[in-house]
């Protein structure tokens, strides 16, 4: 199981590393143009700030654990991946886009198996 965990970590951590760059990079009409229509509905500062949440969960998910400092950093970072898709859920369900809300549900459901994991029977203590 700690394989899985750790394979369910870099995939979340790929994942958010990329969609969080984008949006520190891109200027949000881009975004918006680019299918996250949900940018218009938020400031460019709030934007910048999910993604940059998104690009420290990503490091929070694999470093601490790698380098053997905090590693309880890892089951946090995936909590808070946890929250940010519960936001991205509740947005794109105002939006009525329905069709986005499957990805945040497998994302939230893969990030609260790395919290259940890594505070739990699999946690780097034990």
């Amino acid at each position: 199981m700690n394989i899985i965990l750790w394979i369910i970590a870099g995939v979340l951590a790929a994942a958010f590393a990329a969609a969080g760059a984008m949006k520190l990079t891109q200027p949000k009409e881009k975004l918006a143009a680019s299918g996250m229509a949900w940018t218009e509905d938020f400031g460019t500062g709030t934007v910048k700030l999910i993604g940059a949440l998104e690009v420290l969960a990503a490091i929070g998910l694999i470093l601490p654990a790698a380098l053997g400092i905090a590693p309880v950093l890892v089951p946090l970072a995936a909590l808070g991946l946890v929250l940010v898709m519960i936001g991205a859920i509740v947005t794109h369900s105002r939006r009525k886009e329905t069709q986005v809300i499957g990805v945040n549900v497998v994302l939230l459901l893969l990030a609260a198996a790395v919290v259940w994991g890594r505070f739990g029977p699999y946690s780097f203590g034990s």
